[in-house]
């Protein structure tokens, strides 16, 4: 009987995935996961902690409390502040993953004799022998001693998690379990209700991973200065103000103030002029470009607006990991820019050891900091982070 420690959250997905598992014969352990938690903010770890030991009991499944407050707060946390303050956009997502869900929570369980890990993403996993790999045929690839895993989107689109996975590698997939990547989330709530257990209704999580809908600026604010400063019109015209260039990302619409434009060329604008502007001041703003020297960010009522000529097409991106194979130049692929995003058409080029993403249509966002994650069809290849 294969063992797996199953990551739960306190939810209904990582609960599900515990008894589906249980279901299919593998002798499973919960462990929850502990991680550091600001002080200044009132966190529902304690209530999750609470919902996974009610997830066991309900299950009979052993229970474990697994402590990685210092690798959250050094990977994730401390990470996401330094970039930060240097003007980037991080995924601290992305971090949790690598470093505290596969990263410590995986080493603790395989130290300790576990076959597999498992989590509730909604994500998949695939080999060239079983196609995609169900919790049953999992150990029937194993022995296979298959090396070539795929990392595959989650049935349910609207859920899909793989654009927070694409750091993990080979070695990791071979020992890595997603029981409810092929399910969509209606089907998920059922089969909760069917096992009886106390998450079948709980609202899904939203924010930061782990720590829940927190306001990233609120919380930046903690470690952060606010400094006032000017936003520009993509004329260069101040038409407004905001708090701190650091906190904004590329087409964010919210958190600036911006009044009727007045032209710097002219004392008085025609009444038709004046019009125009409060006609214009009803559409929303998105930021398209930050200067944290200078502590101006710049707003168009386009969100694909650029003014730095063809910056939003083309990106670079470093950090790389690939799952599999590297794709070779000039492939033709699919990428997102952000979690949810439909996925672009691009190109990918290699330049002396430089990797570049040429998108068909221009993008907006694709702040430096964030990732950028390569598909082929459903199959996620990799990433890495805009320089």
């Amino acid at each position: 009987m294969s063992k797996v420690f199953v990551g739960l959250s306190g939810g209904v997905d990582s609960s599900v995935s515990a008894a589906l598992l249980k279901e299919a014969g593998y002798d499973v352990t919960g462990v929850f996961i502990k991680v550091w938690t600001p002080p200044f903010f009132e966190c529902t770890w304690k209530e999750d902690h609470l919902d996974a030991m009610r997830v066991c009991a309900e299950l009979h499944i052993p229970f474990i409390t697994l402590d990685l407050e210092k690798e959250y707060k050094k990977e994730v946390v401390d990470y996401m502040i330094a970039e930060y303050k240097k003007g980037r956009t991080p995924n601290p997502d992305v971090m949790c993953n690598q470093y505290v869900k596969f990263g410590g929570f995986y080493d603790f369980a395989r130290s300790r004799g576990a076959d597999f890990i498992a989590t509730g993403h909604y994500a998949r996993v695939a080999s060239d022998a079983t196609r995609e790999l169900s919790i049953i045929n999992y150990q029937l690839s194993n022995k296979l001693q298959i090396q070539n895993y795929k990392l595959k989107t989650g049935l349910d689109s609207s859920k899909d998690q793989s654009y927070f996975l694409w750091t993990l590698k080979q070695e990791q997939l071979s020992h890595i379990l997603f029981p409810v990547g092929g399910l969509v989330k209606t089907e998920v709530r059922k089969l909760a209700k069917k096992f009886g257990l106390v998450t079948a209704d709980k609202k899904d999580s939203q924010g930061l991973c782990f720590l829940g809908k927190i306001d990233m600026k609120d919380f930046l604010k903690n470690y952060i200065k606010p400094k006032a400063g000017q936003v520009l019109n993509e004329r260069g015209e101040v038409v407004g103000n905001h708090n701190g260039a650091v906190f904004f990302t590329l087409g964010e619409r919210h958190h600036f103030t911006v009044r009727t434009i007045k032209s710097q060329n002219n004392a008085e604008r025609t009444r038709n002029d004046a019009e125009r502007g409060e006609h214009e001041n009803q559409k929303p703003y998105y930021v398209v470009a930050k200067d944290v020297k200078k502590n101006t960010i710049t707003v168009s009522h386009d969100p694909k607006a650029s003014i730095d000529g063809d910056s939003r097409k083309v990106f670079e991106i470093k950090g790389v990991n690939w799952i599999g194979r590297a794709p070779r130049s000039g492939a033709r692929l699919l990428a997102r820019i952000r979690y949810r995003q439909p996925l672009q058409k691009a190109r990918f080029m290699i330049y002396d050891s430089r990797f570049k993403i040429h998108f068909d249509e221009a993008q907006s966002g694709g702040a430096p900091g964030q990732s950028i994650v390569l598909y082929d069809g459903e199959q996620c290849l990799g990433g890495g982070i805009t320089s």
